[in-house]
């Protein structure tokens, strides 16, 4: 079983790898849940889910990409907020 700290999230481009950081992950859930106006408990709770989800995939995986935690958050939040989770899996093409 890896632990969240040894896994390296792989960077696009000649940027180094870094650690996956399930705090990093949690606040981007809930910034993306408040933005489709989800009261703050209610995303609090999503980004629990949703970081645990990931972390749990993770626990297989010694090195992932920013575009496979992607991923695999817009699937797990899919089911808790459909809304939300289109607007985190578009983020880029929408901004």
């Amino acid at each position: 079983m890896v632990k969240p700290g040894q896994i390296d999230v792989i960077k696009q481009g000649k940027r180094p790898p870094e650690e996956f950081s399930p705090d990093k992950l949690h606040n981007s859930i809930i910034a993306t849940c408040l933005s489709v106006r989800t009261p703050e408990g209610q995303a609090q709770d999503i980004a629990k889910t949703v970081t645990l989800g990931v972390m749990n995939w993770c626990e297989t995986h010694p090195e992932i990409t920013s575009a496979d935690i992607r991923r695999q958050a817009q699937r797990i939040m899919k089911t808790l907020h459909p809304d939300a989770a289109y607007l985190y899996k578009n983020y880029k093409t929408i901004i």
